[in-house]
């Protein structure tokens, strides 16, 4: 019997979907944004007196989506295809980090979402600390 393999991956344009690293997340999260989310990813890191936009508490997510985590959303937020205006610029997208070879990854609605392993980390680490 013949498998079907999916046509991106013939293609080459994606690698199969990537494990999650919660702890490399958590590493990434208090480099790159704990400054203005916080340790505690609550939105009250030491630069967020000085923002616009208060940072959001990311602590909520899921809950202020009905209990799902809301992937499509946040992947776009961190990689600027859903710019944030904070503090009168972009949410901070660190460029080449947060660029480089694309994973799929599954959103919420099931459907696959293309992004970077080190959002993929991030995701896991974000999705970890959830709060009802």
């Amino acid at each position: 019997m013949m498998r079907l393999i999916p046509l991106i991956m013939v293609l080459g344009l994606a690698t199969p979907a990537a494990a999650q690293d919660a702890a490399q997340g958590e590493a990434l999260f208090g480099f790159y944004c704990a400054t203005c989310h916080g340790n505690s990813a609550r939105g009250n890191g030491p630069m967020s007196p000085s923002l616009v936009v208060a940072p959001a508490d990311l602590t909520t997510l899921a809950a202020r989506n009905e209990g799902v985590f809301p992937t499509t959303r946040v992947v776009m937020r961190i990689d600027g295809r859903d710019p944030l205006v904070s503090h009168g610029s972009m949410m901070p997208v660190y460029g080449d980090f947060f660029e480089g070879s694309d994973v799929a990854i599954k959103a919420e609605t099931g459907q696959p979402i293309m992004t970077s392993q080190p959002i993929v980390d991030l995701l896991a680490y974000l999705e970890s600390i959830q709060q009802d």
